[in-house]
């Protein structure tokens, strides 16, 4: 507007004063501007962008390289193209950093007609997480400046990076919990060292299941019952709510929280039990896909700040995973735990309401918490008293808090673990902390 205001007063000067040099002027003025804008235009839709990720899907610590390539698809010669392939400075710049990026996504070119360029770039995840990869913010105009050009290009792609896997050792799953001995309805495994009874002899019975001495003094063959009394497996209970999380210990606990959920998990898979997860948390991919992401064309910053992913969840929905066995299943609730974020929907006690119907009562609760108020205790010793194996895992730093925690559930009888750091995941099952 002000070039305009500008060139229209340089006009209406000269017509007054019959000053032919001034209208010249302004006629030079108005026809450059104009066509300074023609073609700020039609190079920024020559430009095309697509990005290609090497792997959407690696752990922690393994480098991924990214190629973006920029094309002018026009015969005309770009004499200028500034191209930032888009990433959250949450991720790159805010303690602790989730992405380290070597290389830069931010380049500044010239582009021939017909002609294309490549950006490449290598980013290595240090979190576990769900992150957005792009989109392609280019900005081209005209060489004094008149005019400038933004657009969105190369829609965003997402890198999931799994939480780690941990080995459980010593892992003494007969007789300790969370994962103990529970009575079950099927004999999913019996126990040889507990008989439960006696009964006459049935084709297919093995030889060591006879009972010598009932046979010998009744003249019949006698086995051997045998009580099933095993493990029957786990749902690891999550709470992400924020209220139980506070801010100035994440996301090392939440993200501790998970490695531990996930190396439960994957110890039950490895030994063939049923295993699921239930949580209250957000789920990333959920937010992406429902709210999706915003372009602002008109200056480069509100661009970038219109594809900035939101950093809250009102989900009121449950994430559930269902008890189940294999590589595919343990491979879900990975993924499935890796998109995990804090959320503000359903609080623990809300979400336990909500899930009982769908936990299985042949397998033990696994609850991992950071924070216990009495409304978590009680609901948790609700549970416990309607015949569910109940076990909580408090996640915290501050033996003050721990110990609170735990006098809690333990009023409520139920059996506490300490997670205290990544070191004591390995012998997360076996140190219990406090036991009525």
């Amino acid at each position: 507007m002000r070039y305009a205001a500008a060139m229209a007063l340089l006009l209406l000067v000269g017509l007054l004063l019959g000053a032919s040099l001034f209208v010249y002027a302004a006629y030079a003025l108005t026809s450059l501007f104009f066509l300074s804008r023609f073609l700020a235009s039609r190079w920024a839709e020559a430009i095309v962008a697509e990005r290609q990720l090497h792997a959407t899907e690696v752990e922690i610590d393994q480098p991924v390289t990214i190629g973006v390539k920029l094309t002018n698809r026009s015969g005309w010669f770009i004499p200028w193209v500034l191209v930032e392939d888009f990433l959250s400075k949450r991720m790159t710049k805010q303690p602790p950093i989730s992405i380290e990026v070597s290389g830069s996504p931010l380049r500044l070119y010239m582009l021939p007609g017909k002609s294309h360029r490549l950006i490449t770039y290598t980013v290595t995840p240090k979190r576990r997480g769900y992150y957005q990869i792009g989109p392609t913010i280019i900005e081209t105009g005209d060489l004094l400046g008149l005019h400038r050009q933004y657009r969105v290009t190369a829609d965003p792609q997402y890198l999931l990076v799994l939480p780690k896997i941990i080995p459980l050792v010593g892992y003494e799953i007969a007789s300790k919990r969370p994962v103990g001995e529970i009575q079950v309805t099927y004999r999913l495994m019996e126990d040889p060292t507990l008989i439960s009874g006696i009964r006459e002899y049935q084709q297919g019975d093995p030889m060591n299941r006879v009972h010598w001495k009932s046979t010998a003094r009744t003249g019949k063959l006698h086995s051997k019952v045998f009580q099933p009394t095993s493990v029957a497996g786990a749902m690891v209970v999550l709470d992400l709510h924020r209220e139980s999380n506070p801010a100035h210990h994440e996301p090392i606990r939440s993200d501790l929280a998970v490695t531990a959920a996930v190396s439960i998990c994957h110890t039950l898979y490895q030994m063939q039990q049923q295993f699921g997860l239930v949580s209250n948390g957000g789920d990333a991919a959920d937010h992406i896909r429902f709210e999706g992401w915003e372009a602002d064309h008109r200056s480069r910053e509100e661009a970038i700040k219109s594809v900035r992913e939101s950093a809250s969840s009102d989900r009121l929905r449950p994430i559930v995973v269902p008890a189940g066995r294999g590589p595919e299943h343990f491979h879900e609730i990975h993924q499935t735990a890796a998109r995990l974020t804090l959320a503000d929907g359903l609080k623990l006690p809300q979400v336990l309401a909500e899930t009982q119907s769908r936990l299985p009562r042949d397998a033990s609760v696994i609850v991992i918490v950071q924070e216990v108020s009495e409304e978590t205790a009680l609901s948790l010793g609700l549970l416990r008293r309607q015949g569910f194996a109940v076990s909580a895992i408090v996640n915290h730093f501050e033996e003050h808090k721990v110990m609170e925690s735990a006098g809690r559930l333990m009023a409520q009888r139920i059996p506490v673990f300490h997670l205290h750091d990544e070191q004591s995941i390995h012998s997360i099952c076996r140190s219990l902390l406090m036991k009525w």
